[in-house]
């Protein structure tokens, strides 16, 4: 006859326990009964951050769903909390008066959101004040994101790892995000002061404004939110406030029902609770040897050990705690941390390497020749080798940079095969080696296959790259393409190709369209809607269903959001060249609507910077200008030099051309944004190497056409694709290179990253020699496209949505028009700005167009 087991608990700990039994034969053992507070199967609680930012849907998160538990013939209460144990009766009594006997009873109930009691955060009777929000739940999330639709800017307090998780969530739905920390440094609890202001660094240029040493003690407003108090009487304004600042063990249900609790439900070695042989508890709710764990490698850890213990499989099972080491993305910023962050004894050694403008951090803390800690922001390719050393106490090298950077230790291909079986790869979900080298030996020889079988990176995602190459290893140089490598967006299983031209034998022309046909289970893909959108308005040119929700912010208004939740204003010069009038027209702007700030692009244009919003339909107005997209996947500008008109160099009329090509191709959108120059002669002037894409005059009158070059954060000299003898060739084969572009790129791919994949002797034959026979095709669906240009600021007249052009909030004060102290000549040092100056404005260009 099969025993009773009760979980009160249906979280990730709760649930892995039991999966843990039912891998030991406890499907055969017990009768199993779940009670969890929260009406869903069971989630990554990790992947809410994801969730809020768009890039995972709430499907992707359920680790468990409801037919799991009835396939291995449990009994789900979800939706129904336990108020209280009767350990002597060994019954179970629900908050809604029902009664459930158990022979062996686990506690598992987590954790819950810690809420410092701030005046004005709640109301009597009502919970939190409107605008406020915890983050633990699936149902916190949901609530934050649907409050966010209607409001403008947020502040989180708290500067733990789930604040940062919340702020960089927070920024895909408001336009300015606040982090607010008490501490003098961000996640204080692991890392040393040094290592936070690295974070905070990174963090910062997110757009994510960070205010350390800060504690709030007041959260304003009457009937919503409009702001929180600073201990030190600042004020900052928001309507939306969310509490990350910490968690605490949810311990009501076992202190109520008379067991041993301090900071968590104590228990042994065998995670039975305290002088009770039938009640086990397990996960953050827990306090071993006086530890309590907020990350989930112990959780699972401690689940081993119950179910060897429970099942009989192992009774001399046993937990001694955990030795925490953490590899994860915190807003999107690798950071690893393990042991101790600080030197505690005079004779530790400590070596520290910090590089602040690249965001690296590095350091590590050695006693008796054993690693006991170590910090890595930024760089963490040596953490694979100094997790092992730091778990399993292994000798160091002599020479201790190693430890650091690869200077003849192990190069980190070879990783994968040195990391022993029970090495863990996965701190999120619990994976090791060993489970990984297991499912691929069963015969799943795709990345994507073993994730979804042991969920190793469905966390975090830092351990992606790892995963793959213990896969790689693992199957022998056997592993088989992953057929989802190839779609062009993750929500719909189709290469682009085969997308293309199943939306044209279809019909289908709007995002929404395309999901309910072809994405499976007609399910929408968040992640997927931007690619969408831009290859529709591609294919179908103004026959394109324009729907706004699939469009990112920037798009929605025609503008480039800023970090303070501005907007900036980009008119159109075409080939750099403009007017008198447009100088005035551009000045006159600038004083009307006290623009902060004035500042000439690399891509010579001029850009009125900290816009606000509402403000954007008037300025165009008054400019009557043309957008010069600086915003936008999409034809961006062609920057000239002055050529044969005034250059003593010149052989070629550069900005006459430079001209003509923006005047035609203007706004064309595309997979990534594309950036062309033309130069009056081989000196370059322009910088037409380093384009997307770059003719350059050379004698004779003829034209050299350069394509896939960058000078960003990429640095590549274009190929050569074409030398052609008139202007005319130019155009036409800037047409049809930039529409076999649009075709065939993947969604974000930019040129430099197109043209050595498909290769330059390719793309010479189809766009120059017509080897495919499709130049026609692409010359005709390019002047489709140039014939559907609408200059969007058009809609200044006729907004789109009656919130197109809503007002926001408040902003933060911004500097005046820039101006710069003269220096005197001799004057040593670098010009020092004046108050005001650029400097202390937004933090770059929006187009970074050199």
């Amino acid at each position: 006859m099969r025993r009773r087991l009760v979980v009160i608990g249906n979280g990730m700990a709760g649930a892995r326990t039991v999966e843990e039994i039912l891998a030991r034969g406890g499907g055969d053992q017990f009768t199993i009964m779940m009670f969890g507070d929260e009406p869903y199967g069971n989630y990554n609680r990790i992947m809410l951050s994801n969730v809020l930012a768009g890039v995972e849907e709430e499907s992707g998160i359920f680790l468990n769903d409801l037919a799991w538990y009835a396939a291995n013939g449990i009994t789900l209460h979800s939706g129904r909390r336990i108020a209280r144990i009767d350990k002597y009766a060994k019954r179970v009594y629900a908050d809604d008066g029902t009664v459930t006997p158990y022979d062996k009873l686990i506690i598992a109930t987590g954790s819950r959101a810690h809420v410092p009691p701030i005046p004005g955060i709640s109301r009597p009777g009502r919970g939190f004040h409107q605008g406020v929000f915890a983050f633990r739940t699936l149902d916190d999330t949901r609530a934050m994101m649907r409050y966010t639709r209607e409001h403008e800017r947020a502040v989180v307090i708290g500067g733990g790892l789930l604040g940062l998780e919340a702020a960089r969530g927070l920024q895909n739905h408001v336009s300015h995000v606040t982090l607010v920390h008490a501490a003098g440094h961000l996640m204080n609890a692991q890392l040393d002061p040094q290592a936070g202001e690295i974070l905070r660094r990174g963090v910062e240029r997110l757009g994510i404004e960070v205010v350390t040493g800060a504690r709030t003690t007041e959260i304003l407003g009457k009937h919503t939110v409009t702001g929180i108090k600073l201990a030190d009487g600042r004020h900052i304004p928001c309507d939306v406030v969310v509490v990350a600042a910490g968690i605490r063990a949810n311990v009501e249900v076992a202190e109520v029902s008379g067991l041993e609790v301090e900071r968590g439900v104590v228990v042994d070695d065998q995670m039975r609770c305290l002088d009770e042989p039938d009640i086990y508890a397990v996960g953050e709710c827990v306090q071993h040897r006086g530890q309590t764990y907020g990350l989930v490698a112990p959780l699972w850890d401690q689940a081993r050990v119950l179910a060897d213990h429970i099942t009989g499989r192992n009774p001399l099972a046993a937990y001694h705690g955990s030795r925490v080491a953490t590899k994860l993305k915190v807003a999107g910023i690798d950071v690893a941390a393990m042991g101790l962050k600080q030197p505690e004894q005079e004779d530790d050694e400590t070596l520290v390497f910090s590089e602040r403008k690249k965001g690296v951090y590095k350091s590590v803390i050695i006693r008796d020749g054993r690693l006991v800690g170590a910090t890595l922001i930024g760089d963490v390719r040596k953490v694979a080798f100094l997790m092992q050393a730091f778990d399993r106490g292994l000798p160091l090298p002599e020479e201790r940079l190693e430890l650091m950077f690869d200077l003849g230790a192990p190069p980190a291909e070879v990783s994968a095969a040195e990391l022993a079986d029970d090495a863990q790869v996965c701190n999120c979900n619990g994976v090791s080696k060993g489970m990984i080298t297991a499912c691929v030996a069963d015969g799943v020889k795709t990345v994507t296959g073993v994730v979804d079988q042991t969920r190793a990176g469905k966390g975090c995602g830092t351990c992606k790259g790892l995963v793959t190459q213990i896969v790689e290893w693992a199957a022998g140089g056997a592993i088989e393409e992953d057929p989802a490598a190839s779609w062009y967006v993750p929500g719909v299983p189709m290469p682009k190709p085969e997308l293309m031209r199943v939306i044209r034998e279809r019909g289908l022309k709007s995002v929404s369209a395309v999901f309910a046909t072809l994405a499976p289970g007609g399910e929408e893909d968040a992640r997927s809607k931007m690619g969408l959108a831009s290859l529709l308005k591609m294919m179908w040119d103004d026959e394109y269903v324009d729907e706004r929700d699939a469009r990112f912010i920037n798009d929605r208004v025609h503008a480039n959001i800023q970090r303070d939740g501005t907007f900036s204003v980009v008119p159109q010069m075409k080939g750099g060249v403009t007017t008198p009038a447009q100088l005035r027209r551009i000045a006159d702007v600038a004083d009307k609507y006290g623009v902060p700030m004035v500042k000439l692009t690399g891509g010579q244009r001029i850009d009125l910077l900290g816009v606000p919003k509402e403000n954007l339909p008037e300025i165009w107005a008054d400019l009557d200008m043309p957008s010069g997209y600086a915003y936008g996947k999409s034809f961006r500008t062609v920057k000239t030099c002055v050529g044969s008109e005034f250059c003593r160099f010149g052989v070629g009329d550069s900005t006459a051309l430079g001209i003509a090509i923006e005047e035609r191709y203007q706004g064309v959108e595309g997979p990534g944004k594309m950036k062309l120059a033309v130069t009056g002669c081989p000196r370059n002037c322009a910088e037409a190497y380093v384009k997307d894409l770059g003719v350059v005059a050379i004698d004779g009158g003829k034209w050299e056409i350069y394509v896939g070059g960058a000078a960003g954060a990429h640095v590549r000299k274009g190929d050569l694709l074409a030398t052609v003898g008139s202007a005319n060739e130019v155009i036409t084969l800037t047409g049809r290179f930039l529409q076999y572009y649009r075709e065939n790129a993947n969604w974000l791919e930019r040129t430099y990253a197109f043209v050595p994949r498909v290769g330059i002797e390719r793309i010479r034959r189809i766009v120059v020699d017509d080897s495919d026979g499709i130049a026609a095709e692409l010359d005709a669906a390019m002047a489709r496209a140039v014939a559907a240009y609408r200059d969007p600021w058009r809609e200044r007249a006729a907004p789109v949505t009656p919130g197109q052009f809503r007002p926001s909030l408040p902003l933060i004060e911004q500097p005046r028009v820039p101006v710069r102290e003269p220096v005197p000549v001799g004057t040593p040092g670098p010009v020092v700005p004046a108050v005001g100056s650029a400097v202390t404005g937004p933090s770059s260009s929006p187009e970074r167009e050199a």
